[in-house]
């Protein structure tokens, strides 16, 4: 028996008030080596949250942003919140400037205060 091997932290998806899972359709939309990056990365944070600087950065009010280089030469990220001991995927997009669009961040801010009511 092992001891002291820290257990994974639940993934879960943000659904809509109708049960879609936006995020989890977006991403069956990628590529499946996209996609496959994607995941490796939310895996690691999963198994070793917390996690820092490179894949994973704080960008406040308990929102984090998950940092993928895809193999499509295109970059990704993904917005999630930790409730409950739960990793919550609030939202995922491709990046195209440099900066992460305030328009993705107030998305994923509502998605997560929805969560909190």
């Amino acid at each position: 028996m092992i001891a002291n091997v820290p257990l994974p932290m639940p993934v879960v998806f943000y659904r809509t008030g109708r049960g879609v899972a936006v995020v989890r359709d977006w991403l069956r939309e990628l590529d499946p080596p996209d996609r496959n990056a994607i995941g490796l990365d939310l895996m690691r944070i999963q198994f070793r949250w917390p996690v820092g600087m490179r894949l994973c950065r704080p960008m406040g009010d308990g929102l984090w942003e998950v940092r993928s280089e895809l193999p499509s030469r295109r970059i990704a990220r993904i917005l999630f919140c930790v409730l409950a001991r739960r990793i919550v995927i609030l939202h995922g997009f491709v990046k195209k400037t440099r900066a992460t669009p305030d328009a993705e961040l107030a998305l994923a801010r509502r998605r997560r205060r929805e969560l909190e009511e």
